[in-house]
């Protein structure tokens, strides 16, 4: 059994429209054409539409793609769910609508040759494709989450982000969130990104930030969002993640 190289994580809640584009199809075709050893894993979120059944349509003839189906619990649930499954020396994860396509990958991988364990995308602090009140609300959490965590880092909440394993699986595996995290209703946007980022800085793993191509792409009619709520609640995670560090629970 080959070693594998590359693990491929998509979290999936109500995704149809964006499978119906063909986005694995588009995964597929960029993985196939590498040298190195790849394994796909779809993390389905407990989807009330026909994600799933089109996840299998798909699969069914893409070697190397594997489907997880879960209660629905939030994406960073789905993650922690395909992290433990993964079998690659770096983990990538990617959103379904590929927003960031999958090619910008060839940006992130040469940077664990020089010593990074996590190199995250970022979209800078311009975002083509936002509407104006989301760029603001941008803006206003970069800001308030720059005076507590991570100063140093422009975009926390890109959906691209490499991993080195052993560095993703230690992390995942002490995130306070999972203690805290209420049952979410329907689609649930958080900063667990932040916590993170945030242990992996430290507990001493270098942290690179490489500006990856990045659109809206996302076509779903069936995640639906207030980004009012969405702000609230990532806001409140940041000061939870300051807090936890002033308690000493991640010492």
């Amino acid at each position: 059994m080959k070693k594998v190289f590359l693990s491929v994580l998509i979290p999936c809640y109500n995704e149809e429209a964006n499978l119906k584009r063909g986005v694995l199809n588009e995964v597929a075709a960029f993985l196939r054409e590498k040298k190195f050893t790849w394994e796909v894993i779809v993390s389905d979120d407990g989807s009330t539409d026909k994600s799933r059944d089109l996840v299998k349509f798909f699969i069914k003839n893409l070697a190397g793609f594997s489907l997880l189906e879960n209660k629905h619990g939030g994406k960073v649930f789905a993650l922690a769910s395909a992290i433990k499954k993964a079998k690659g020396e770096v983990i990538l994860t990617t959103d379904m609508d590929q927003s960031t396509p999958i090619e910008e990958l060839d940006k992130l991988l040469p940077w664990f040759k020089k010593g990074f364990a996590v190199v995250i995308g970022s979209r800078g602090l311009t975002r083509k494709g936002f509407p104006w009140y989301r760029q603001l609300m941008s803006r206003v959490f970069w800001l308030l989450r720059g005076v507590f965590v991570l100063p140093e880092i422009q975009d926390t909440q890109c959906g691209f982000k490499a991993y080195r394993v052993e560095a993703i699986k230690k992390i995942f595996s002490h995130l306070e969130i999972f203690k805290k995290m209420q049952k979410p209703k329907g689609w649930r946007v958080s900063a667990f990104d932040v916590e993170v980022l945030f242990l992996a800085r430290k507990w001493g793993y270098k942290i690179k930030e490489v500006i990856v191509d990045w659109q809206d792409r996302d076509i779903s009619i069936t995640k639906k969002h207030n980004f009012i709520n969405e702000s609230k609640n990532m806001l409140s995670e940041v000061l939870r993640v300051k807090i936890n560090d002033w308690r000493g629970k991640y010492d």
